[in-house]
């Protein structure tokens, strides 16, 4: 048995943590990466306001993350890992809490580095580059367009600089285009959910003709867990499929695959100012983990 003060390595670069704190446990990302976490034997401290569709397997932490107690760390439950998912409004883009509560980040992520922890995850978004055509890979320059593009970037440079002179290993997951558990999502694909549920015939949509990169949501929880399990791989991580394929087909191929009568309005919204005709991620990186280490 190895005390939890010392991750047990399992090979090179593979750790098998005993403690994983999971932080917006029972949000639409959150409550896959917890179950992902626990079909890989990690013990999962889960962390938000409720609990009502996380995995009951996990060890409830109801104290705030964003508290200011010097031993907040131990409340926390002294993890070895911190997967931090945990951010308000990530589908509304413009909405100005983005800005608001970026200094509460910074302050838990600060803490949790001053405290020792042995490595950060921490949620990214394909929106801090702003326009860009063609692949992705983590040396793209950062341009963001929106609010959200703007506070995802902010807090990744500030872990970066917190960390650099530390031990901590820091991962960036940077997301791409979610699809899956749509129902529960905020995306065009649970707003299309609950028109045909509504019994509407149409849905007002944009040209379709942008091009993005889409991972169904159980794809995107394994290569996170899988990222978070091993430490040789760090830095900005791509967790992508790579594949671009139109908004249009992606969601066309929704429809049919559900069985929906819906049909799609094209032209009825503009496309945004911020998507360019076709972007997705170099998955070089993720690709490697997965192979090495999805176990």
């Amino acid at each position: 048995m190895i005390d939890s003060q010392d991750a047990l390595i399992m090979g090179r670069g593979e750790i098998m943590s005993k403690k994983v704190l999971i932080t917006g446990a029972n949000g639409y990302i959150g409550r896959h990466v917890v179950t992902a976490a626990l079909n890989k034997g990690l013990t999962v401290l889960a962390a938000d306001f409720d609990f009502d569709e996380v995995d009951d397997r996990v060890i409830q932490v109801t104290h705030s993350i964003f508290s200011d107690d010097d031993d907040l760390f131990e409340k926390l439950g002294s993890p070895d890992v911190i997967v931090h998912l945990a951010w308000r409004n990530g589908f509304v883009h413009n909405s100005e809490t983005h800005i608001e509560d970026l200094a509460n980040h910074y302050h838990f992520l600060k803490r949790m580095v001053d405290s020792g922890v042995k490595q950060i995850a921490v949620m990214g978004t394909m929106h801090e580059i702003g326009y860009h055509e063609g692949a992705i890979d983590e040396q793209t320059p950062t341009n963001p367009q929106s609010l959200y593009g703007i506070a995802k970037n902010a807090l990744r440079d500030i872990l970066f600089n917190i960390t650099q002179n530390t031990d901590t290993v820091v991962q960036w997951l940077r997301a791409y285009y979610i699809v899956g558990d749509d129902a529960r999502g905020s995306s065009i694909f649970a707003k299309l959910v609950q028109a045909e549920h509504e019994g509407k015939e149409n849905f007002p949509f944009t040209t379709g003709k942008n091009k993005f990169d889409f991972i169904n949501i159980d794809v995107l929880a394994k290569q996170i867990v899988t990222t978070i399990s091993q430490d040789e791989f760090s830095g900005i991580i791509n967790v992508a499929t790579g594949v671009p394929e139109t908004l249009a087909s992606r969601v066309e191929r929704f429809i049919t695959d559900n069985d929906f009568k819906i049909e799609l309005t094209y032209g009825a919204f503009p496309d945004r100012p911020y998507d360019s005709p076709g972007t997705w991620a170099d998955v070089t990186i993720i690709n490697k983990i997965m192979e090495k280490y999805d176990k």
